[in-house]
């Protein structure tokens, strides 16, 4: 009698899913191309989660960064997840939006291809692991890399041609506007610039009237909040007086576009009289005395850096965490809520004692040093519900929470000491 065989039915292993991301950036502040990045982000989102094929994986995107590789963080962090598997394939617009620079390019390309992760840059249909990938990518990098170069040559040449003539560049200035290669004023705005001027030679200083405009409803030049560093750069600004210094900063080169203080390295350019002033030049001179004046007043010498200093993310607006030193204790808060208050970034702040506690506990060092941190963790994202997001360099993340100290332990010997004669003295007032 024949045997008989029992067939087991195979169950198909199920085929994952590519895992896809994007990369956008744009390369200016101005808000047209700020929405071009939100555009870029929507596009995305669709074209990726519309794919039957694909597996969502994220959206990165940076704003107002040039197209040098460390100084953006969204692609860092792109660069950390493709390191530790969580990718498959990137897409982006084009090169130029990965690098302007030839080495730079072809060596992130090179790290995406050893981690199995492909890039397809859709604006030259390449894909970087198909066969012919890095040698077409080396040609058009190189070409990208000499269009940015002679795109930036034609740009210094106009500037310094205009600079030359005498001709304002930059437009984006409260309480006038470019008309002709003039300034023209914009009468309701140039009255908000004498009033900043009037009031700081009053006694206030930048936080204060950042603060009351803010309160007032007032808007910046571009529809946005103000704050310190606006009303420093109003108070400074000699075109207000009527007159062009021009030329006072330039970029260093086409690749990293840092800009760099004009010391004597090329032409300044003094134009008297070029324009209708808003502030006439006693009211000025005196602004820039009583600017020294405070500076020379409260001017300490110089400290160095906290080990913290620039590794404090705040989650909720995204700015750097600053160190506040008060005579109870030392606290870590967000520089948007310590600026502008809790309207405009409801963060929390966090003493110092416990960063410093949690901050051992993740490296697992009692007695860490800055250069051991420093060489771990690449940022801190300080988040809601006394969460810690500590990113190390290697793509890892590790979370801590953190308890508020009672009241009690907030309470230094000085307190204690005040609050019992306080309570002294009401007793003696009842009796």
């Amino acid at each position: 009698m024949p045997k008989s065989i029992t067939l087991v039915p195979t169950i198909p292993k199920p085929i994952r899913k590519k895992r896809v991301a994007a990369y956008a950036r744009v390369s200016t502040e101005k808000d047209a191309m700020l929405h071009s990045l939100s555009s870029q982000v929507s596009y995305y989102n669709e074209l990726m989660q519309s794919n039957p094929e694909w597996e969502y994986a994220a959206v990165y995107a940076d704003e107002s960064k040039t197209g040098t590789k460390d100084s953006r963080a969204e692609f860092q962090r792109l660069i950390a997840d493709c390191r530790t598997g969580k990718i498959d394939m990137v897409i982006t617009k084009s090169i130029s939006r990965f690098a302007r620079n030839t080495v730079t390019l072809l060596q992130t390309v090179r790290d995406f291809k050893s981690w199995g992760v492909d890039i397809y840059f859709e604006e030259q249909n390449l894909h970087t692991m198909s066969a012919d990938g890095e040698l077409m990518l080396t040609i058009l990098a190189s070409y990208a890399q000499e269009e940015s170069r002679s795109a930036s040559e034609n740009q210094k040449w106009r500037i310094r041609h205009n600079f030359e003539e005498g001709l304002p560049w930059n437009g984006a200035l409260l309480g006038y506007r470019l008309k002709d290669g003039r300034f023209d004023i914009i009468p309701e705005e140039a009255e908000l610039v004498r009033r900043i001027f009037s009031e700081y030679l009053a006694g206030d200083g930048y936080y204060v009237i950042a603060r009351r405009l803010n309160d007032e409803g007032i808007p910046s030049r571009f529809g946005g909040k103000w704050d310190q560093r606006v009303i420093s750069k109003i108070l400074a600004n000699y075109t207000y007086t009527g007159n062009l210094l021009l030329q006072k900063t330039f970029r260093e080169n086409h690749i990293t576009k840092k800009k760099l203080m004009n010391n004597g390295e090329l032409p300044k350019y003094h134009v008297e009289e070029a324009h209708e002033a808003i502030i006439d030049m006693d009211t000025f001179r005196a602004v820039q005395e009583e600017k020294a004046r405070r500076s020379a007043k409260f001017t300490k010498k110089r400290k160095k850096p906290h080990l913290f200093t620039s590794l404090l993310v705040c989650d909720v607006c995204g700015k750097n965490y600053r160190r506040k030193v008060a005579k109870s204790s030392t606290m870590w808060v967000c520089r948007t809520y310590d600026s502008a208050g809790k309207a405009f970034c409801d963060s929390k702040q966090i003493p110092e004692d416990i960063l410093l506690e949690v901050t051992a506990d993740v490296l697992g060092q009692p007695d860490f040093t800055e250069e051991t941190l420093r060489s771990q963790i690449t940022s801190i994202l300080v988040c809601k519900g006394n969460e810690l997001i500590f990113r190390f360099h290697d793509g890892r993340e590790v979370t801590r929470q953190w308890r508020d100290r009672s009241r009690s332990r907030s309470w230094t010997d000085e307190m204690k000491e005040a609050a019992r004669q306080r309570e002294l003295e009401r007793r003696k007032h009842l009796a």
